[in-house]
């Protein structure tokens, strides 16, 4: 252990009140306006500028919302309102799409000028920023190897969401798994198939995606009647029925346009099929095939058409 002896004690001290007699308020300015003030400037800098650049964020946001209700708005007839709530056009869903986003960009902002900030106020105070660079460099690059999966799925999200590929709610075909989306982030996508069961797909690893809740899907109802069945009467039947179809309000909502009975799809020593298809609003297909065979049936019993013959039991052989 080292020990300081009285002179060298006393030489300290005296030269430690020379300094301080020399501290005068100019000297204090003078030193303020050397590295601090440069320090100071480029902190209120930074705070100016990202304030700038997120308030232009929520304008571009509030425009893009305003101008898509705008558009919704004059979305014209019948099959242009249905669309409009079926093609991704949906107000809500737009809504939170933009939003999500606007927030995806306040982040990348704030980290970006956060990073340059902080690297700038160390070149100012003297910190050697080369070793900090080089380190900073080969361990991006490892990360970087380590990362890919992770780097690659947060990039298939980003784009996901802003194509609007698919959103909560939706039915989707990743390949894996179908089912509906319960939510969806930038790294996975969360969903639940008919029997229940919760997947979780990694959007890096999703390379193509069917949409069955996007634009419209098509009804196809075949009817089957009796070969011996007069087609003249039974076929101008159907088609008074798809009228007074198309024409109950509930029902209309969910249909781009009047459903069409395109005539004989099939024939059989015992059978007849007519087809008819109509053009609804996504996911709606399947109600109007139940609520058009239930009619249909009505029609045919009011009206005495028969069913095709139901084929004899055969025992099999023993």
């Amino acid at each position: 252990m080292v020990t300081l002896g009285p002179m060298t004690m006393s030489t300290m001290m005296e030269q430690l009140l020379q300094q301080l007699t020399q501290v005068t308020p100019t000297s204090v300015w003078e030193w303020f306006l050397g590295d601090p003030l440069m320090v100071v400037s480029t902190i209120l800098a930074a705070v100016i500028l990202r304030w700038v650049l997120n308030r232009s964020i929520a304008r571009i946001v509030d425009v893009t919302i305003a101008k898509h209700d705008a558009r919704r708005e004059r979305v014209p007839g019948r099959a242009g309102r249905v669309l409009a709530q079926a093609t991704g056009l949906d107000h809500e869903r737009h809504r939170q799409r933009t939003l999500t986003m606007g927030s995806l960009l306040h982040s990348i902002v704030t980290f970006a000028v956060t990073l340059v900030t902080v690297l700038t106020v160390m070149a100012i105070v003297g910190i050697p920023l080369g070793p900090l660079l080089a380190s900073a460099g080969v361990g991006g690059v490892a990360l970087g190897f380590g990362a890919q999966s992770l780097v690659k799925d947060f990039l298939s999200g980003i784009f996901m969401i802003l194509e609007d590929q698919y959103g909560v709610g939706d039915i989707i075909d990743t390949g894996e798994a179908i089912g509906t989306v319960e939510e969806v982030s930038l790294r996975v996508t969360r969903l639940r198939d008919p029997s229940g069961v919760v997947w979780y797909v990694r959007n890096g690893e999703i390379v193509r995606i069917g949409n069955k809740s996007q634009g419209w899907s098509t009804a196809v109802v075949d009817i089957p009647v009796s070969y011996a069945e007069n087609l003249e009467r039974v076929i101008p039947l159907i088609k008074d029925v798809v009228r007074a179809f198309d024409a109950t309000p509930e029902w209309k909502e969910h249909l781009i346009e009047e459903p069409q009975v395109v005539g004989v799809e099939s024939m059989t020593g015992t059978a007849v099929t007519v087809r008819i298809i109509a053009k609804t609003a996504a996911e709606q297909q399947y109600g109007v095939s139940r609520e058009l065979r239930e009619r249909v049936k009505a029609a045919f019993d009011e009206a005495g058409i028969k069913g095709p013959p139901i084929a004899p039991f055969a025992p099999t052989a023993r």
